[in-house]
């Protein structure tokens, strides 16, 4: 999923590098194990804020030792193995890298099998597979995630999106509308769909889906700023044209 995409849906990021601060009471064992668990899972979180992946892993790897198959705690050693992963690719350790995206594979299916419709760890999965060049599953994921976890528009738009980056349009535009057609109510699905078409130069009907978003949601700054960009377009274009035209 592209950066512009990620930044559509609130809440809806396609790899999620900021943490879950744990807010929840945990049960089950004495105060201690409570305590010691709650206390390294923040020191890991910390870590990763500070962008201190091999460190964070570490400390989270001990609370996971206190409490077994926290879907937060194995959603964050997956991003942490794959930001370890990519820093191992920046140094040419390709091997190295693999491993740490084979890591990151197994901590978020393991989130998943937990909570299957926990969006975070199936957006990360999709993007660990990626990176391992392994697009046919990372495809597969998404269309089990649309089939299985849901359906939500947010689902769809994920699909969306993995359709969309592998030439299928026709396929990315029908899951969109699905998107909208499931939930008409979500602002968040118009944005979605009209970032799409204004990729591909629909701007009629990427402004029909801002202006239904900003009637949903009229405090969103964002979508009076995409409407008010592509406005410019046509007149950007004609400028271009008229720029290259011979005289």
């Amino acid at each position: 999923m592209n950066d512009l995409q990620r930044s559509v849906w609130s809440g809806f990021p396609r790899f999620v590098f900021s943490v879950t601060v744990l807010a929840y009471p945990l049960g089950g064992c004495g105060p201690n194990v409570d305590a010691n668990y709650q206390s390294l899972r923040q020191e890991g979180q910390a870590a990763m804020l500070r962008g201190e992946y091999g460190p964070a892993r570490y400390l989270l790897l001990n609370a996971e030792g206190k409490r077994h198959r926290r879907v937060e705690t194995l959603h964050d050693l997956g991003v942490c193995s794959v930001k370890v992963a990519q820093q191992k690719f920046k140094d040419r350790n390709v091997a190295a890298a693999y491993r740490e995206l084979d890591n990151a594979v197994a901590y978020y299916a393991r989130a998943i099998d937990e909570r299957p419709g926990h969006q975070a760890a199936l957006e990360g999965l999709n993007i660990a597979l990626e990176l391992k060049g392994q697009f046919d599953e990372a495809l597969k994921s998404a269309e089990w995630a649309a089939e299985f976890v849901g359906p939500s528009a947010r689902q769809q738009v994920f699909l969306a999106d993995e359709l969309e980056q592998r030439g299928d349009l026709d396929g990315a535009l029908l899951r969109y509308r699905q998107g909208v057609a499931m939930e008409p109510k979500n602002p968040q699905a118009h944005i979605a769909f009209a970032t799409f078409l204004a990729r591909h130069d629909n701007e009629e009907a990427a402004m029909e889906h801002l202006a239904e978003a900003q009637r949903l949601d009229p405090r969103n700054r964002s979508v009076a700023e995409r409407m008010a960009s592509l406005r410019t377009r046509p007149a950007e274009r004609m400028a271009s044209k008229d720029h290259g035209a011979r005289p």
